[in-house]
């Protein structure tokens, strides 16, 4: 990330002006959506080898098992908006940060003697809803604190950070399942570091500003 902003900062024409990244909206919300996707992407690779390497599931059964986080998650995203109104972006992140904290914690308790309802169906639902909720808001936050002309640039690196937070955070994540050197995952160390990582959201989401806090009152943007 430091080397493309380098190197756009060089450029004559480029795909990301340098401005972007020193306004608040843009360099809070990114930080903010690393550590969001640091925690929900490499969720569906642990689950898919906790349903298959230890509840011995199929190809085709554990997505059926992927079903609740799916369609829980896409009805709370559908939620956000209406969420968004009575708490506003800043609040609705933290909490749904939290409510994803909760169900991941909740997901740690797993153990090789556990069955998809009793171990798996319960944190799904806290941990998608949470997800659901999370995204929206985020996206608000910085696309709507800037100009117009530069809500595709700032969109576009948004998802890219969303990516790369996936990227590390898996890295990191099988890094720590695999640190005693056995030969099982530690499942429970995954969720409770993830879990961890969604308390950060929460926080950073405390650095992101209010709605029209960085716009003055002619609606220029302030730095």
């Amino acid at each position: 990330m430091p080397a493309f902003v380098v190197m756009e900062a060089r450029h004559a024409a480029p795909l990301m002006p340098p401005r972007l990244v020193r306004l608040r909206p843009i360099w809070a919300g990114n930080i903010t959506m690393l550590l969001a996707g640091g925690c929900f992407i490499p969720m569906w690779y642990f689950l898919s080898l906790y349903m298959q390497e230890v509840l011995h599931y199929g190809a085709l059964t554990t997505g059926v098992g992927f079903l609740p986080h799916t369609l829980i998650g896409i009805a709370a995203a559908r939620l956000a908006p209406a969420a968004m109104e009575r708490t506003g972006a800043r609040g609705l992140i933290v909490i749904s940060a939290l409510v994803s904290a909760i169900g991941f914690l909740w997901q740690s308790s797993i153990s090789t003697d556990s069955g998809y309802l009793d171990g798996l169906l319960g944190p799904a639902i806290v941990m998608s809803a949470g997800m659901g909720l999370l995204i929206t808001p985020i996206t608000t936050t910085v696309t709507s604190g800037i100009h117009e002309q530069d809500a595709g640039a700032a969109s576009g690196l948004m998802n890219t950070t969303r990516q790369l937070g996936g990227v590390i955070g898996l890295a990191a994540l099988v890094t720590l399942a695999t640190a005693d050197g056995g030969p099982d995952l530690s499942y429970r160390a995954v969720f409770v570091a993830t879990a961890a990582v969604c308390a950060g959201v929460a926080v950073m989401a405390l650095a992101l500003p209010a709605p029209q806090e960085d716009r003055d009152e002619s609606g220029a943007m302030r730095r």
